[in-house]
């Protein structure tokens, strides 16, 4: 009767106390209801875009702190310049306040998936499990994450490298509908993802990537001041590529720094597509500019003096200014927003910053 008993009681959740789950809106959150069993043990930081004035509705029972836009400015000042409007790019403001070690991002448009056997797929689960478990990105390994249970490491895979690497980030996926860009979708406006994929990869040391904030985990000490989701949305030329360019900049600096990002499970059910006219007003520049963009990144070289993510980062905004400014003006502002980023993340997360950030919203 008391092993019966025992077994009842719902074990505590993984890193419970270590972990944010930050969420940019607009709306009222009702997405939340579906994913209760999974986030309600957790820490909400809700990120308001557009107009603060407006009240925003969560469930009850979630614990949960919210920011607008007049809370950004206040805590920030001047350097809430580095913070988008209107773009869900907001986003990178809850990485900045949280003090958590790890965080979990996902758009309200975004439900619990379904693996194929029908389970509801408990995505933070395995986004932890991911982080949790060290990456591959110096040697691939065949039968892929080696470290998930029914599989190991190959024959031929260096015994020196099988301790692996710290995962500093963990990428997921969707069903339903892709992240495609705006060309692709007004081609395949009728594509759905419905391919269930059981499998972990480590992104190897030297490959780029495009990186989606929909459904994204990350090691906040290892990477954290690295996520920065750019200048993006109102008053700027360029929508929709916040999360690549923070995933070209994270992925460079992981690699200088021996660091290793994942992607594959968790997979979420992205319920709506975005209006592909919309998008492509948004996207048209970008899918010019990354032609220069890309190469820029894969030519990236970041010194050997430069050993902590801010050096990292700060030197990136340098080499941006110095060689994409020729690609467009935008380049020298995003280069100037990138240190004021770090400039504002280093003054919230140093001592004594905390009494700053109290908004009695929880």
């Amino acid at each position: 009767m008391a092993s019966a008993e025992a077994s009842s009681i719902a074990p505590t959740p993984l890193l419970k106390d270590e972990l944010d789950i930050v969420i940019p809106t607009i709306r009222n959150l009702d997405f939340l209801e579906m994913w209760r069993p999974f986030f309600q043990p957790y820490h909400l930081i809700i990120v308001q875009d557009g107009d603060p004035s407006k009240v925003i509705k969560v469930p009850e029972g979630f614990d949960y702190e919210l920011y607008n836009r007049n809370d950004i400015n206040r805590i920030l000042g001047p350097k809430a310049s580095c913070i988008s409007f209107k773009d869900s790019a907001c986003r990178c403001f809850g990485y900045m306040v949280s003090k958590k070690k790890y965080i979990y991002t996902i758009d309200d448009d975004c439900f619990v998936a379904k693996d194929p056997s029908g389970k509801s797929i408990n995505a933070l689960e395995q986004h932890i499990k991911n982080l949790l478990c060290p990456s591959t990105p110096h040697f691939f390994n065949t039968l892929y994450d080696p470290y998930r249970e029914g599989a190991d490491f190959v024959r031929g895979y260096p015994f020196s490298l099988r301790e692996g690497a710290k995962t500093a980030v963990s990428h997921g996926l969707w069903l339903n509908i892709p992240d495609y860009d705006a060309p692709t979708q007004l081609v395949k406006p009728r594509e759905r993802n419905t391919r269930y994929v059981d499998m972990v990869l480590t992104i190897p040391k030297g490959t780029l990537f495009p990186m989606c904030g929909m459904n994204l985990a990350f090691d906040r000490e290892l990477i954290g001041p690295a996520m920065y989701f750019g200048l993006m949305g109102d008053g700027q030329p360029i929508g929709r590529y916040d999360d690549m360019w923070a995933g070209w900049c994270v992925k460079v600096i992981c690699d200088h720094l021996g660091l290793g990002v994942k992607t594959g499970l968790p997979y979420i059910w992205h319920s709506k597509a975005s209006n592909p006219f919309v998008n492509l007003k948004k996207e048209y520049k970008g899918i010019f500019w990354q032609e220069e963009i890309i190469p820029f990144f894969q030519s990236a070289v970041l010194p050997k003096e430069c050993t902590s993510v801010q050096q990292c980062y700060l030197e990136l905004s340098k080499q941006v200014k110095e060689k994409l400014s020729k690609v467009d003006p935008y380049f020298d502002k995003l280069a100037d927003a990138m240190v004021t980023w770090i400039d504002a993340w280093d003054e919230l997360n140093t001592e004594g910053a905390s009494a700053k950030l109290s908004n009695g919203k929880a």
